[in-house]
């Protein structure tokens, strides 16, 4: 019944919402449940990748025998941080955006810290994670312009940080990308024939993807003021 215990049928159709790709939220909507009921099931039982409904419902049984104490509190978030679900919601949504997991869980952590600004070494400990697998997801987010890299003088170290224009600069980056393959489209259809099918299909490619871009740079440039 919504609000009592998780029963094993509520595991395993956790298990198979993770699965399919479902967020937190939608799991929970499925179940009739709060979104943190799921959140912090999954997180105590393996966590995204490693939850298994039978080993699950073993551990929750064990813990009710022995009177498990609960857990300590967690250190005070500062203010406006959101909590711990909200967090693995953001994360979920930039997940199915396409972002791969361990960069989504890289960028959330520099968006939700408090100045948008970590080392390689505390994004490691944070997230319980290694090294390289911060390397190729700060490396990834460099590329892009999500986030930029600043060097420390003193200390010999990068520091990464997500400021006001990131998502500006993200988005210069991204539409310059975009802007490069419709010219290329364009000069492939002068190169095959613009009478051809092939020529007026990738004129009409790059003329649509160039107008897009001229749209959407216009766009970023007047609400720019707004990150500022």
């Amino acid at each position: 019944m919504p609000g009592g215990r998780l029963t094993q049928q509520d595991r395993r159709r956790i298990a198979a919402g993770l699965t399919d790709g479902l967020s937190y939220a939608e799991i929970a909507r499925r179940l009739d449940r709060p979104t943190s009921t799921i959140s912090r099931e999954v997180a105590r039982n393996g966590g995204h990748g490693g939850y298994r409904p039978q080993q699950a419902q073993q551990a929750t049984a064990q813990r009710a025998r022995r009177g498990t104490p609960a857990p300590p509190p967690r250190a005070p978030r500062a203010p406006g941080t959101p909590d711990g679900s909200a967090e693995e919601e953001i994360i979920e949504l930039a997940v199915r955006s396409g972002l791969p997991r361990m960069t989504a869980r890289v960028h959330v952590d520099l968006l939700l810290s408090e100045d948008g600004r970590r080392t390689a070494a505390e994004l490691t400990r944070r997230l319980k994670v290694s090294p390289a697998s911060v390397s190729v997801a700060v490396n990834f987010l460099v590329d892009q312009g999500y986030v930029r890299r600043e060097r420390d003088p003193l200390r010999r170290r990068d520091i990464y940080v997500v400021d006001d224009d990131a998502w500006y600069r993200s988005i210069v980056l991204s539409a310059q990308r975009t802007l490069d393959t419709a010219r290329a489209a364009t000069a492939t259809a002068e190169k095959v024939g613009l009478d051809s099918p092939v020529g007026q299909r990738l004129s009409r490619t790059g003329t649509f993807l160039e107008r897009v871009i001229e749209d959407m740079m216009e766009s970023a440039d007047r609400w720019r003021d707004l990150l500022a």
